[in-house]
């Protein structure tokens, strides 16, 4: 089931709100490369982000391109139609060549119980104990288990299966690159799960490259992880020890990975990760979702003058549209409004203060991930100043794009790949 076009070992994908970012994100993987660390990059932008923003899917690659040839970079780079669903996808057809399939929205609702007899039917290896090389312990699923799971995940699957066929007829097999996402959801989904889903995929003759499940902890946008590290290394082993045993047992590309979608700048699980892709020899996808975004406000803060009266302005704009900014957000922020600052007192700050607040360092004790998470949903406010914006964007480029390059590469490619 190998695809044509394969994805690299090591991605990253790249946010890139306003569309100016992109020379400085791909210069952090020159970087890597100069280190001897070979990342592909993938520049994702979800319909979510297209409609806040007023943007169109060909503009990504417009950026990329520009970025590429200004780069010179000469290996592979892909275009993400990021969260994409059937009644979304059509647009990003032309522009992209890599669909991150979103099924969250439908992982409950069940199968017929005729397609969930013929599944397990086909797969009575997946009742009983089973034996994962290299798992954490073998995997105990009753059939009230199985059952269980496949109501649960099939439904999702079928679908997925169903938006893949339908890019496919439009592009061609093999001309694109296929994750499937199911981590925008309540409950994270356990290895012996991963294990049912991907058999169902196989089923549904996706060839998948990656997949973005729900781990175990809460992995909120803009700042660290919350949750058991220990118990996230542990379950972290036990998913590559499935998608090792899945590709050979159900002909799946053996290019696939896991996707971390990470909301951006989980540190704290950076170095269980490197363990474990060593351990594995696996490769890795991983998303850094809008940190780009808030770097180019450090960047501004940074720059002074209009730049930090420009960043002090969204913020403050922000917060009096923090309801409505943080509503598609609710399950992935967590945010003392006590705790935020208040615009009077941002309005004194200087640019130091500014970015001392907003910039990840645990570090410092001005550090505010409450400031920071508000600021992570807020392009909305951003995209509203227009030109004005892009603008400021463009007369503090040297700021921003040393910020930008700086977090993608010294905090994210350095402790994940070991550099």
């Amino acid at each position: 089931m190998n695809p044509k076009i394969n994805l690299g070992k090591f991605s990253l994908g790249m946010g890139d709100r306003f569309a100016h970012q992109a020379k400085a994100q791909l210069q952090a993987c020159v970087l890597a490369e100069k280190n001897g660390a070979h990342v592909t990059p993938v520049w994702n932008k979800s319909n979510r982000e297209h409609t806040i923003i007023g943007s169109e899917p060909a503009s990504v690659r417009a950026a990329a391109q520009k970025a590429v040839k200004e780069l010179g970079w000469k290996k592979p780079w892909h275009i993400d139609a990021d969260h994409i669903r059937l009644e979304t996808v059509d647009k990003f057809l032309d522009s992209s060549d890599f669909f991150t399939i979103d099924v969250a929205d439908s992982i409950g609702k069940s199968a017929s119980s005729e397609a969930i007899e013929k599944f397990l039917g086909h797969h009575p290896e997946l009742v009983g104990k089973i034996v994962i090389p290299n798992a954490s312990d073998a995997f105990k699923v009753s059939r009230a288990d199985a059952e269980r799971i496949a109501a649960k995940y099939l439904f999702a699957v079928q679908e997925a299966g169903g938006i893949y066929r339908h890019i496919a007829e439009k592009k061609g097999d093999g001309k694109f690159i296929t994750e499937v996402s199911m981590d925008e959801t309540d409950s994270p989904q356990t290895p012996p799960e991963l294990l049912m889903i991907l058999a169902m995929m196989a089923g549904e003759k996706i060839p998948l490259q990656t997949i973005a499940p729900k781990f175990t902890g809460r992995f909120n946008k803009g700042v660290d992880y919350v949750g058991d590290i220990k118990q996230f290394e542990k379950e972290f082993n036990d998913d590559l020890a499935v998608i090792a045993y899945a590709i050979r047992e159900y002909n799946l590309p053996d290019t696939l990975k896991l996707s971390v979608h990470s909301g951006s700048d989980k540190f704290s699980i950076y170095a269980p990760i490197r363990r474990a892709l060593q351990k594995f020899e696996a490769g890795l996808h991983i998303k850094t979702a809008g940190t780009s975004w808030l770097e180019e406000l450090i960047g501004l803060a940074e720059a002074g003058g209009e730049g930090l009266k420009l960043a002090k302005e969204i913020y403050a704009d922000a917060l009096d549209h923090k309801d409505e900014l943080c509503a598609p957000y609710a399950t992935v922020i967590d945010i003392d409004a006590k705790k935020l600052p208040t615009r009077e007192q941002v309005s004194g700050w200087n640019s130091q203060q500014f970015v001392s607040a907003l910039r990840h360092d645990q570090k410092c004790k001005d550090f505010n991930p409450h400031f920071r998470q508000l600021l992570h949903v807020g392009f909305k406010i951003a995209a509203k100043k227009g030109d004005r914006y892009l603008k400021m964007l463009e007369s503090c480029e040297d700021s921003v794009a040393r910020n930008v390059t700086t977090n993608l590469y010294d905090r994210h490619l350095k402790p994940l790949l070991g550099l």
